[in-house]
């Protein structure tokens, strides 16, 4: 891979400017070399960095669980099983996500039912939200 400039970096990847930038300030981007002229090229493995890093965030790792997987990774030193134990906890934090994410719906489905919609001002869902105790 040819090194790319950040905007083509960013174009070739489908990825906002700002967030790359965001990347390299946390930490999770290595700083990139830079022409003569003060512009950051980046290399093939900042690219492929890059796309892992998407990737990963597109499946749901949040930037700490991003940084162990790349802790793990830059150290050269890992095995298949260290990065099962990672992909399985983020698996079942993902089915808690799920579970809660059905209670919400439940919820809001019970409370909506209750509605019927219309002209009046008394509104159910209104009211269940004003009423602590209807959640529970």
């Amino acid at each position: 891979m040819q090194a790319l400039k950040r905007g083509k970096l960013a174009q070739v990847t489908g990825c906002n400017l700002e967030t790359i930038r965001y990347y390299e300030k946390i930490g999770l981007l290595h700083e990139p070399d830079r022409t003569e002229s003060s512009h950051r090229v980046y290399s093939g493995d900042d690219q492929r960095r890059l796309k892992f890093i998407l990737r990963s965030r597109e499946l749901g790792f949040s930037i700490e669980g991003l940084r162990g997987l790349l802790k793990l990774v830059d150290a050269d030193d890992y095995t298949c099983g260290e990065i099962l134990d990672v992909t399985t906890q983020h698996i079942a934090d993902i089915k808690s996500k799920i579970s809660d994410l059905k209670k919400l719906e439940q919820t809001l489905s019970d409370m909506s039912s209750k509605c019927v919609g219309g002209e009046v001002p008394e509104c159910p869902v209104i009211n269940a939200l004003f009423d602590v105790r209807s959640l529970n």
